[in-house]
């Protein structure tokens, strides 16, 4: 699934080629994408004409801001989106929605699994709607403070992991980052979180930005499937510590890394340098 990084990449991609642009025509080949509204029929009644000012990102969503709406778009596990010219070849098996824009250029939503959503909205209230209204803050907000995220988990029993992977409190975290950013922290990530001290909080908070700066500075990580435009991967693959790294020697102790499973997600880890308290 792609995280922050991943979805930065694609944002900034897609901005070189898409703002300015105006939405003239939309096909939906598969109605589930499509959250809000409910009838595809009026999502694209209320695309059509929309101009494309700008894109943002908030965690994993990408935001494309129209003249009256934002489409709030989210990329789950396969979601990619390809800008093409209106006759270029496709895998159209593939493609769930199609923006036609002006100029004789496309832009086509291509899910294999068929998991991302898209919800339009009124540019006056979608920060009030699902689902950014319960979204946490940004990795590199000034708001994230050892106190904030006391308050936050200090009564959670779960693994830090999978708070990790919450994103109410910290948005942009997935399996990759989580597992990277507890290692870089050396906090086990099967401990309690309301175990964590003041200094594993500042160690979190720090890391974090650390590894998704540098992630985001190599175009994402490209393990699988993610590449944010065609022959392009992300290259922070190459400066993984841990994540898929199992029984390969840690890179701090030179101790095999270990994988298990947190709450069903494949997580790495150096049993030396990651002690549990």
């Amino acid at each position: 699934m792609p995280e922050l990084p991943e979805v930065e990449t694609v944002r900034r991609i897609l901005t070189k080629y898409v703002v300015g642009k105006t939405i003239t025509d939309c096909q939906i080949f598969w109605n589930k994408i499509i959250k809000a509204p409910t009838d595809s029929k009026i999502f694209i009644k209320e695309v059509v004409g929309q101009k494309i000012n700008q894109i943002d990102r908030m965690g994993k969503h990408l935001l494309f801001i129209l003249d009256d709406y934002v489409l709030i778009s989210h990329l789950r596990m396969e979601g990619k989106y390809f800008f093409t010219k209106k006759d270029e070849p496709g895998k159209w098996q593939h493609i769930m929605v199609l923006f036609e824009l002006d100029h004789q250029f496309q832009l086509r939503y291509h899910d294999t699994r068929k998991f991302g959503t898209m919800h339009l909205y009124d540019k006056r209230t979608y920060l009030e709607q699902a689902p950014l209204n319960k979204l946490g803050y940004e990795p590199f907000d000034e708001r994230i403070t050892v106190s904030y995220l006391k308050n936050a988990w200090k009564n959670k029993s779960q693994p830090i992991k999978t708070t990790l992977l919450e994103q109410n409190v910290i948005v942009g975290i997935g399996n990759i980052y989580a597992n990277e950013v507890l290692f870089a922290s050396k906090i086990h990530p099967g401990e309690k979180t309301k175990n964590l001290t003041d200094q594993d909080y500042q160690n979190i908070i720090d890391n974090t930005k650390v590894v998704l700066q540098q992630a985001i500075n190599e175009g994402g990580t490209t393990i699988a499937t993610y590449h944010p435009e065609p022959g392009m991967d992300g290259k922070f693959v190459q400066q993984l510590k841990v994540h898929g790294r199992n029984k390969m020697k840690c890179v701090n102790c030179q101790n095999e890394v270990d994988k298990i499973f947190v709450n069903g997600r494949g997580t790495y880890y150096c049993n030396y340098c990651q002690k549990l308290k």
